[in-house]
């Protein structure tokens, strides 16, 4: 399977299967887009026809491309067969009971009132609480129990508003640290906050303990303004912009994402983008809003196309940054073309009910952090573990393969299937496919890869 494309002026071949990634020229191009159906002397018409002004294409020319070509393809560099199908399902039952991170529901209240909200304010549509430390303790002794002979694990402190319930932050931080020395882990520990609560101590602990911070800004303050208020209708931008400045600087403007939600209200994201960059910011997220397809904030088909063009005009930007010396890292643009991720995540995708869960503040499990409060979604507990193990076997069969959707999609072994909770609430299913998820994610793929190879071509040039 290939796939070809053109963008950001270049023509780009891909190998789903290898992982190749080839940037042609424009008669290349068309020959490869020809090749697999047709012998090579169709190959040869067909160009000496549609270039019959060039003359640059030769017979001659044309017989060399054609032996490249083929060359490629007896290398395993293009046209690929898929070797991997008959081992999704093994690959995934292997880490069978082996749990690597906890997203920890530290708070079930939040100080912000977002409309958009997927977790209903932050009370995951129960009651508002806050996780105790003796509940955090057990959390954490779970990880380490069923984490099997992996060393790193990774905890998140997630909400609402984590930082409503710091000091139990802390002290479960401490813990980990006692637990470490005991038993030979690492934690890695990351912190999502919307920014009212930060100060001195939050700046110190999370610069010292944590990982990564996640900081919630929507970019404009327009835009932010309109959803992320507090409970009396406020706009927050004014305050936590200054805090989150701060606290990146004192972080030496790394290990942080700035993460934006984009809505109905702005397609246009991109001027958010522009936004965060200018308030000094480089390390940068914008995510599709997550919430019924009748929600005012809901992306519509008329706001496709809208965003599609962004992605691409953010990835002119990166590049353009780029060659000038100022680069910023956009999350969904981030992909490594030479060394990973391996073929286990390439199919199986992000492990959710099987190698990563979400504990409540009670205690209770389940698959990730987009399924709290769904009943029938609840894995166990951390005191007795997973006994709903009808549910988790839902999510071992989750992995591209299983997807009927997804065989003859290119993007497949970039996004594995991907995520389990949209497809659910898009269509009932976590085997189900979110269809406007896959269209933005095959063009973030497009944008990302082509940004990699325009690094390398630009590099080149230098």
């Amino acid at each position: 399977m290939i796939h070809c494309y053109k963008l950001g002026g270049l023509n780009i071949v891909l190998d789903i299967f290898s992982g190749s990634v080839h940037v042609v020229d424009e008669v290349a191009y068309d020959m490869i887009g020809m090749f697999e159906e047709n012998d090579r002397e169709t190959v040869i018409a067909a160009m000496l026809k549609k270039y019959a002004d060039r003359e640059d294409v030769t017979r001659e020319e044309l017989i060399e491309c054609c032996d490249q070509i083929e060359a490629l393809r007896d290398a395993g560099k293009l046209f690929a067969p898929d070797t991997f199908v008959d081992k999704a399902s093994v690959l995934k039952q292997k880490t069978s009971g082996v749990v690597k991170a906890l997203c920890l529901h530290i708070a079930h209240t939040c100080n912000l009132n977002c409309s958009y909200c997927f977790a209903s304010q932050g009370k995951y549509h129960g009651d508002r609480a806050v996780m105790s430390f003796e509940v955090g303790k057990q959390a954490l002794d779970f990880l380490i129990e069923h984490s099997g002979s992996r060393r790193n694990l990774e905890v998140d402190f997630f909400g609402g508003e984590p930082l409503m319930n710091f000091q139990v932050v802390k002290d479960l931080v401490a813990y980990a640290r006692e637990r470490e020395r005991e038993t030979g882990k690492n934690f890695r520990f990351t912190l999502t906050t919307n920014g009212l609560l930060i100060d001195d101590d939050v700046i110190e602990f999370a610069n010292r303990e944590c990982a990564n911070v996640v900081l919630s800004l929507d970019g404009r303050k327009e835009i932010h303004d309109r959803f992320r208020v507090d409970y009396a209708g406020k706009g927050s931008w004014e305050r936590i912009v200054p805090k989150f400045q701060r606290l990146v600087e004192a972080r030496g403007h790394k290990n942080y994402y700035m993460r934006g939600t984009f809505t109905h209200a702005n397609p246009d994201f991109l001027k958010d983008i522009e936004e965060m960059l200018s308030l000094g910011f480089t390390e940068l997220s914008m995510e599709p809003v997550v919430c019924a397809p009748d929600d005012p904030s809901a992306l519509t088909e008329e706001d496709l196309p809208i965003v599609l063009e962004q992605y691409e005009k953010l990835a002119e930007l990166m590049r353009k940054r780029h060659r000038e010396g100022k680069p910023f890292t956009f999350y969904h643009y981030m992909i490594d073309l030479k060394g990973g991720p391996c073929i286990y995540k390439r199919i199986s995708g992000c492990g959710s009910g099987t190698e990563y869960m979400a504990v409540t503040p009670w205690g209770d499990l389940y698959p990730c952090h987009q399924f709290v409060g769904e009943e029938r979604f609840k894995l166990g507990n951390i005191w007795d573990g997973v006994d709903n193990t009808e549910i988790q076997d839902e999510f071992f069969a989750c992995n591209v393969y299983t997807r009927p959707e997804c065989k003859e999609c290119w993007a497949k072994l970039y996004c594995s299937g991907g995520c389990a909770a949209n497809a659910y609430h898009a269509t009932g299913a976590v085997t189900g496919v979110y269809e406007y998820g896959c269209r933005l994610f095959r063009k973030r793929m497009e944008c990302a890869i082509m940004l990699e190879a325009a690094k390398t071509l630009d590099g080149q040039e230098q």
